[in-house]
């Protein structure tokens, strides 16, 4: 590609030494005709083909798009290109080399992803670009296991940027684009072959008939294949068919496409004459180019292959059949022997009616038109058929006063064809519950009402069961999501549940830990699961029954004291029980006193300073220091004390100042004191 950023200035400041106008690459380019230098009229690709590009006439239409690149200074276009378009069958990497006939040639190209698109989408949509190479190096270019990763955007020749890209990886049942393009307006030509890699881009059908059907004067036949095949291997006077018996020859041959593609799967016979009315074969066989007709990988129709088609006198036709109903249909498909002259169908649907167990409104009625003509009608209701049955549509004159007319100008008889509609179905379900201590199983039903012959219970998430009813044991205090998806071969439906299981007896209380003497105990009762009775126990010194009982005094003895309470929580229905023990400590006083010394040697006795029993201290704030001043302790909690250590150290015995401050809770009082204490060691 020579139209990167360095070039164009180059390009540019030339123009303007010689007093030129400079001219974008677009402003240079004309339109492309010739049949492969467009996205929709690209070369079919075969894997195992070569193909020679001996010239290729110049033109250029459009802007690219060049991931990394655009933007950059450079101008990217489809300059002088030739496309090749293909299906991947095995999904694998990608590999090819284009290798330019002359020495000083530069070839680039891009791949697209154009899978459901209309192929000129490249030319708009950026996200199509699968991989390319855009690289003014001369020589071999394309995709190959030792190629680089990323695309290499414009350069000069004399730079030498890598030609090669990383083989892509391509997805079978993908179609793909690769574009093959040339700077310059001098080129000599190339070859593409695609070779190295694993995917599979080759097309494993065979080419065969697939059907013939005479025309309504009998003078045209037309042919169907089963995949496309080349343009250039079928002769225009039509030698490669015969009829059988001989009653007349083929003189002409029109394939469907082949003026503005290379491939064609459809082919408009043209006979010597009328045929007579009866049966007959259509037989292929190597024509005056010494071949039936080839795919594009050179693969024949095998000579001698037939197919049957007969031929009659116009007569008025029936209609064949209606396609299959999906679940509440709005519409239904009526398929006719000949096509349909799509000028006879009036748009308000008035050639239909249907008839049933419900009342159904035909409001449209239209056809996929090619030509002026239809194979098939496409009936429209206004709702939905919501009720199972067979219902009846009659075919009858429109109100423009005529009724169908087929591609031979007859008219199509009054009749009447049937056709079936399911139920729609409703998966919701019931369940019932048996309820354990620690377990619960419940059991899930569904009606199977409209004829429902299909069931998936999945719950959190994990089929578990294909059967109209399913069992299941869950934890008895859980959540779980449990949905059901139903069909009867026609109709799908799908139901959801949360269901939320909370009968497991959980014993459960907040109490504090440690009270002053004075102060009664106030319990919150936190019990989970489905409770009936109750039972308090403390200690030995009384109990209560209730939910949550009432604050208990303990008896002050002058001294501290432990003391057990003890909640057992019961469901008599299930016959379930739980319970809870915890410790409380009364203390002796709640005076805040401070010992003058403590002796940390790990004895148990004395071993921590701090201040005794500041429960009702708010706001609390102690800390100890140094000779020197520095904080050896701080803590806000009145139960931590001081071992002794600063930083994990041990400290020497001797005299240390500490500090307290807090808030009496009564009164708000703030209160700071401060002292010394000794340590001994």
């Amino acid at each position: 590609m020579r139209s990167n950023q360095l070039s164009s200035r180059f390009f540019i400041g030339l123009f303007a030494l010689l007093g030129l106008a400079f001219h974008s690459n677009i402003a240079w380019s004309q339109a492309c005709t010739t049949l492969g230098q467009t996205p929709s009229t690209a070369f079919p690709v075969c894997g195992t083909n070569t193909f020679t590009q001996n010239s290729v006439p110049l033109c250029a239409t459009n802007s690219l798009f060049v991931p990394g690149c655009s933007g950059g200074g450079a101008n990217y276009e489809n300059r002088n290109p030739f496309f090749y378009r293909f299906t991947c069958f095995v999904s694998g990497t990608l590999g090819f080399v284009i290798r330019p006939l002359a020495a000083n040639e530069d070839y680039d190209w891009q791949l697209y992803d154009i899978t459901g698109r209309n192929p000129n989408d490249i030319f708009t949509v950026n996200s199509l670009v699968v991989t390319g190479n855009w690289s003014g190096t001369y020589g071999a270019t394309g995709a190959s296991a030792a190629g680089i990763n990323g695309i290499q955007c414009g350069s000069d020749p004399a730079a030498n940027t890598p030609t090669f890209a990383a083989m892509p990886n391509i997805i079978q049942g993908r179609e793909y684009l690769l574009l093959v393009s040339h700077f310059t307006n001098t080129q000599s030509g190339y070859t593409l072959a695609f070779n190295g890699g694993t995917a599979v881009i080759t097309d494993p059908m065979e080419p065969h008939l697939l059907n013939a059907k005479a025309d309504c004067d009998g003078t045209k036949i037309r042919v169907k294949l089963n995949k496309k095949v080349s343009c250039r291997s079928l002769t225009a006077n039509g030698t490669e068919f015969r009829i059988q018996p001989a009653a007349q020859t083929v003189i002409a041959a029109q394939p469907d496409s082949c003026n503005f593609s290379f491939d064609f799967d459809e082919v408009e016979l043209t006979l010597s004459g009328a045929l007579p009315n009866g049966n007959y074969q259509l037989v292929i066989q190597n024509g005056s180019d010494g071949n039936t007709l080839l795919d594009n990988c050179s693969r024949s129709i095998p000579v001698n292959e037939q197919v049957p088609f007969s031929y009659q006198s116009p007569q008025p036709i029936y209609a064949d059949s209606i396609g299959r109903t999906a679940c509440k249909p709005d519409s239904i498909r009526v398929y006719f022997p000949k096509r349909i002259s799509c000028a006879s169908i009036v748009a308000n649907g008035s050639d239909f009616i249907v008839t049933g167990p419900t009342p159904v409104n035909v409001t449209a009625a239209g056809g996929n038109c090619i030509q002026g003509k239809t194979e098939y009608v496409v009936v429209r209701f206004a709702a939905p058929i919501y009720t199972r049955g067979t219902y009846t549509l009659s075919l009858r004159p429109g109100s423009d006063g005529s009724v169908l007319i087929d591609e031979c100008g007859q008219e199509t008889p009054d009749q009447q064809l049937n056709f079936t509609t399911a139920d729609t179905v409703n998966a919701d379900f019931s369940y019932t519950e048996r309820l354990g201590c620690q377990r619960d199983t419940l059991r899930f039903i569904h009606n199977g009402a409209n004829q429902v012959n299909a069931w998936s219970w999945i719950i959190n998430g994990t089929a578990v069961s294909t059967l109209q009813q399913h069992t299941q044991i869950f934890p008895a205090t859980s959540q779980n999501t449990v949905s059901l998806f139903v069909t009867n071969g026609t109709c799908i439906d799908t139901s959801t549940q949360q269901i939320i299981l909370n009968n497991e007896v959980k014993a459960n209380f907040e109490m504090p830990s440690v009270i002053c003497p004075e102060d009664p105990l106030v319990i919150k009762n936190t019990s989970s699961g489905t409770v009936t009775s109750w039972k308090w126990q403390f200690d030995v010194l009384g109990g209560s029954i209730l939910k949550d009982p009432p604050p208990f005094q303990w008896p002050n003895n002058g001294r501290e004291a432990y003391y057990t309470v003890k909640l057992a929580a019961f469901n008599s229905i299930l016959n379930c029980s739980d319970s809870l023990r915890k410790t409380l400590t009364v203390l002796d006083f709640c005076l805040i006193e401070i010992p003058t010394g403590f002796t940390p040697n790990n004895d148990g006795r004395n071993d921590r300073f701090g201040p005794y029993n500041a429960l009702k201290a708010d706001n609390y704030q102690f800390q100890i220091f140094n000779r020197w001043g520095q904080r050896m302790f701080h803590s806000r909690n009145w139960q931590e004390k001081w071992d002794g250590r600063w930083n994990g150290r041990e400290q020497p015995g001797g005299v240390y100042v500490w500090m307290l401050t807090y808030n009496v809770p009564a009164s708000g009082q703030s209160v700071s004191r401060k002292g010394t204490v000794t340590l001994i060691r």
